[in-house]
C-alpha cells in the first residue's frame, strides 16, 4: 500500500468540510481506489484459512467515508479513516470477521465480534462458560500474545452478567460486551511493500478466535 491513503486522510483531518472535500474529490477517489485494490488482494489470501469470505469483494466490505451526523455532537461530515470489515457478509455482517483500519497514527488490524446483539452475546458467553479452557488457550497462545494484548477492554462490564454463577472461576471472561482483539500499526508499517504479508499473518492468528465465536453463534 502506498502513502496516498495516509496523505489524503491527514489532509482531510485538517480540512473536514464539504467545500474542501469537493475540491479534492479526485484525490479521495484515488485513495479509495487504492484501498479497494488492497482489500481485493487480501480477500483470496484470507479465504485460504477463512473460506467463508471467498465470494465477497472490497466494495462489499468497505465502509463509507461519510459520517451520519444526525444525532452526533461532532458535525464533521467525513470520517478521518478508511476501514473494511472482511467477513462472509461484508460490512453488514454481525458475525466474526477481520477489520482493516487505516488512519494516520491509529491504524490497526482487528478481529472477532463487535457489538453483538443481546442474544448473540449470551450465546458467546455460554460457549465460553462451557469451554473456558479452550477459549483461554486461544487467547494465550504464544503467537497470539505476540501480536494481541488479550481481548479489548473497551465497554467491559464491572459486574458479572446475569444467568451465570458468580463463583465461576473464569467469570471475568464473561464480562466483555465485545469479543475482539487488535494489533496496532505504525504508519511506517502501512506503507511497507510487504504490508499485505503482515496483514495476512495477523489475520491468520485471529482465525482460531473467529472460529470459536462462529461456533458459539451458529454451531
Amino acid at each position: 500500500m502506498n502513502s496516498v491513503i495516509l496523505d489524503f486522510l491527514k489532509q482531510l483531518k485538517e480540512n473536514n468540510n464539504r467545500e474542501w472535500f469537493q475540491k479534492n474529490k479526485k484525490i479521495y477517489e484515488t485513495a479509495k481506489a487504492e484501498m479497494e485494490a488492497f482489500v481485493d488482494i487480501l480477500i483470496p489470501q484470507i479465504a485460504v484459512f477463512e473460506p467463508s469470505v471467498k465470494y465477497v469483494n472490497a466494495k462489499d466490505c468497505m465502509f463509507r467515508i461519510f459520517r451520519d451526523v444526525r444525532f452526533a455532537k461532532d458535525k464533521s461530515p467525513y470520517k478521518t479513516n478508511m476501514g473494511a470489515w472482511i467477513s462472509k457478509g461484508g460490512r453488514k455482517s454481525a458475525g466474526p470477521g477481520y477489520y482493516l483500519h487505516i488512519q494516520p497514527g491509529e491504524s490497526m488490524l482487528a478481529g472477532g465480534v463487535y457489538m453483538p446483539e443481546p442474544d448473540q452475546l449470551k450465546k458467546i458467553r455460554q460457549e465460553i462458560y462451557y469451554n473456558a479452557g479452550e477459549f483461554k488457550a486461544i487467547l494465550e497462545s504464544k503467537n497470539a500474545k505476540k501480536y494481541f494484548n488479550g481481548l479489548s477492554e473497551w465497554d467491559k462490564q464491572k459486574l458479572p452478567p446475569r444467568d451465570f454463577p458468580k463463583d465461576f472461576p473464569d467469570i471475568d471472561l464473561l464480562k466483555y460486551r465485545h469479543y475482539t482483539v487488535a494489533h496496532m500499526l505504525d504508519d511506517k508499517h502501512v506503507i511497507e511493500k510487504d504490508f499485505s504479508k503482515l496483514v495476512i499473518k495477523v489475520f491468520g492468528l485471529m482465525q482460531p478466535l473467529n472460529a470459536f465465536l462462529e461456533r458459539a453463534l451458529n454451531g
